[in-house]
């Protein structure tokens, strides 16, 4: 009996100890952090849907923290700049391909050239 007593005690202070998380505000900050960064690299542009999910959830994540819902806030803020991250990735992959492309274009027009000099 002293020890199943034990053991409800224990477990109440793990829960106890478990729901005090403190305010992610600095999770916030590097969440809001990597938005501007996606932002600032076309994110805008070239993956819109994760630059809005991204904002959304830093909005959620900002509004949890202030119900002092701070393990909710936490998650929510590092899915924010997860796709945050995701968004900015894409648009450099885009931008990448893009410029890519300009470049084969640019070798094609040359040859074509190389070509017509090349003709008696």
């Amino acid at each position: 009996m002293l020890n199943l007593l034990a053991m409800i005690l224990f477990a109440c202070l793990l829960v106890g100890c478990s729901s005090k998380v403190p305010p992610p505000t600095q999770k916030l900050a590097l969440s809001a952090a990597a938005i501007n960064q996606a932002e600032a690299s076309g994110a805008v542009e070239f993956a819109p849907v994760e630059m809005r999910s991204a904002r959304e959830k830093l909005t959620q994540a900002r509004t949890a923290m202030n119900l002092e819902e701070n393990h909710k806030a936490l998650q929510l803020a590092e899915q924010a700049e997860v796709d945050a991250q995701l968004a900015e990735a894409k648009a450099r992959t885009a931008k990448t391909q893009k410029a890519v492309n300009e470049l084969q274009e640019s070798i094609k027009t040359l040859k074509m050239e190389i070509e017509r000099k090349a003709k008696p």
